[in-house]
This record gives structure tokens, sequence and C-alpha cells, in this order.
């Protein structure tokens, strides 16, 4: 994978010496995933965290009558961090599936521990993903008990409209806690 344009982007805005840009990026090293694969699977500890340069992925989690419900999707440009099972090294709860075929920037966890030690900047960079991620799933939750399903649809659709495009109605509606039956009626109601 030569291109990189989400690992320099990622990084641009953060002003680093070159000295320091060097060392974050040397810590990353490239993946590719095939539709299908799983990068973290349930019961494992995790050890990597991942942005992505192309494709597309979801992660979920086995509820108690054994339905996959799905917790969020990530596209170009999106980090990917089981946080609870990377910081607290605990066993994951969730699987993070490959949707379509993908290409990942991958950097292991005592290589982030090393670069979030040294560099004051990267450590602001990781804290700013860490509370944009906590603040994202705190409104997901809160949408899914204050909104309704058409309400939550129509916000996935303003707001992250390539979803709708490139996942499946039945990872959609478990998104949104509704069925695909549901699903599929609030959709030919908008269109009307």
């Amino acid at each position: 994978m030569k291109n990189n344009s989400v690992l320099i982007g990622e990084f641009k805005e953060l002003l680093l010496s070159s000295e320091e840009l060097e060392l974050i990026l040397s810590g990353y090293k490239t993946v590719s995933f095939k539709k299908g694969e799983y990068l973290i699977k349930q019961g494992a500890i995790v050890n990597n965290y991942y942005l992505v340069e192309k494709g597309f992925l979801r992660s979920f989690v086995i509820d108690v009558n054994g339905n996959e419900v799905t917790t969020n999707f990530y596209l170009e440009g999106s980090m990917i961090l089981e946080e609870t099972s990377f910081f607290l090294r605990t066993p994951t709860k969730e699987y993070i599936q490959v949707v379509e075929d993908c290409e990942l920037w991958v950097k292991d966890f005592d290589t982030f521990q090393e670069h979030f030690n040294t560099s004051e900047k990267y450590r602001e960079w990781g804290r700013a993903h860490l509370a944009q991620n906590f603040f994202a799933f705190r409104e997901h939750s809160l949408t899914m008990i204050t909104e309704t399903a058409t309400n939550r649809y129509k916000t996935l659709l303003d707001n992250r409209p390539e979803i709708i495009k490139k996942a499946s109605l039945k990872h959609i509606a478990s998104f949104l806690g509704i069925t695909d039956t549901s699903l599929s009626r609030i959709r030919k109601e908008l269109v009307k």
C-alpha cells in the first residue's frame, strides 16, 4: 500500500516537528483484509488500533438471543479502536468485520504507548479521538432512547450517507435498533 493520504492527513494539523512526525509515522504498518475477514473477535485482547485508508468495516456484538447487533461502521479516514480492551487489556465483547476489502494502517499497543509517552502533541491527538468516540457513542445511546426510528434513520442519512450506500439493510437496522421490516417501511415512507 503506497498511498498514505489518510495517515499523513491525520497528523497534518498537529504541527509536529519533522522528527516527531517521523517517529509517529514509523510506528504504523500497512495491512490488507478481504471482505468477510475479522480484525477483532470477541474474547481477544485487542493489541492494535487502525486507521482506514480504504474500505468499509463494521463492529458488532452478539446479544443474549444470539443475534448480531451492529455497534458502528468505519469508512476511509476512520480510526478503529476498541478502547476498553486496548487500554484495560481485557477481552473484548465486540467483533470488527471487513464489509468491503480494505487497506489499513495499524499500530500496536506497545508502540502506541511509547509514542504516547514521547510526544505531547500525539497525546493530545489521542485524547481528542477518545473524547470524540465517547461523545459519538453517548449521542448514539441517547438517540436510541429519545428519538423515533424514523428520526434515527434520517439522522444517519443526513450525517453519514455513505453508510446507507455501503451497508446492508440488516446491519443498518440493527445499528438503529429496529427490524429490517421497520427499516424498509421507513425508507418507503420517506420516498413518498
